[in-house]
């Protein structure tokens, strides 16, 4: 069965159902993971994204903050979340295509803007997180999987447009570098888009503080898909849709697609 998966930071979701809508209509993939939702689960419009075929959905939110959903055109089986550093946020849900892989979505937190755990809650919280993350995944071995989301963290030089002057700046700092890569390590995960795009320049998140972020272009890779070594191999076509950022009112996100032929 091939299949195209996509994440996105859609950053509300109830303000921005139109843009959901039309991603859907324009590249219709299978399979659509969105973080930071900021609505209940019963308030999500899945009526409107039922109607272009999407009839299947697995979430978790809050009110106003944080949340994740998983819409399909796919039947899927909701096989639960982790509230790692017991956050008590809906930052995590998973849910299983009819062909055994599971996809865990994430919205991994900011961590704030001093990238220091005595001065900064939120960037301790972060880094708690991750060790989670990693923790669970050394022991929960996650099988026939793909992982996708927000993850916050541009891991590589070329994910960010300047790594020499971002190296102190949350997201890009060597620490919360190190923490993902042994998220990653743990669960053996492949990073599915330097797989099919291995070199270059590459963002999915742009600044709302940019004026002209499109020729600026200040970006970073925060947006990820991850896949286990058993399925990393059948993905390819991965993308980001940067003209995306571009739509009226959008996220400062992009989407990121893969397609995989299982």
């Amino acid at each position: 069965m091939a299949f195209t998966l996509a994440t996105w930071n859609i950053n509300s979701v109830r303000l921005r159902q139109g843009l959901v809508d039309r991603l859907l209509a324009e590249e219709a993939p299978d399979v659509l993971c969105l973080q930071e939702c900021k609505s209940p689960v019963d308030k999500i419009p899945h009526d409107v994204f039922a109607a272009r075929g999407y009839h299947h959905m697995v979430a978790r939110g809050e009110k106003g903050y944080n949340g994740v959903a998983i819409l399909s055109k796919l039947p899927l089986e909701d096989v639960g979340d982790k509230d790692f550093a017991d956050l008590g946020h809906a930052r995590h849900v998973a849910a299983r295509l009819e062909n055994g892989v599971t996809v865990h979505n994430f919205y991994v937190p900011a961590g704030g803007d001093i990238p220091d755990r005595e001065k900064n809650i939120k960037f301790g919280q972060k880094l708690d997180y991750l060790t989670g993350m990693r923790d669970w995944f050394n022991t929960e071995r996650p099988g026939k999987a793909i992982l996708v989301g927000d993850l916050n963290i541009a891991p590589r030089e070329d994910d960010v447009w300047s790594h020499k002057q971002l190296l102190k700046i949350v997201s890009h700092t060597p620490i919360e570098v190190d923490h993902l890569t042994e998220v990653q390590e743990a669960g053996n995960w492949v990073d599915v888009t330097r797989k099919d795009i291995p070199e270059g320049k590459l963002y999915s998140w742009w600044s709302y503080r940019a004026k002209d972020w499109d020729a600026a272009d200040k970006g970073r890779r925060l947006d990820h898909v991850w896949a286990t070594p058993d399925i990393a191999g059948a993905s390819h076509s991965s993308r980001v849709l940067r003209h995306v950022r571009g739509w009226d009112q959008p996220s400062d996100h992009a989407p990121v697609f893969a397609t995989f032929d299982l």
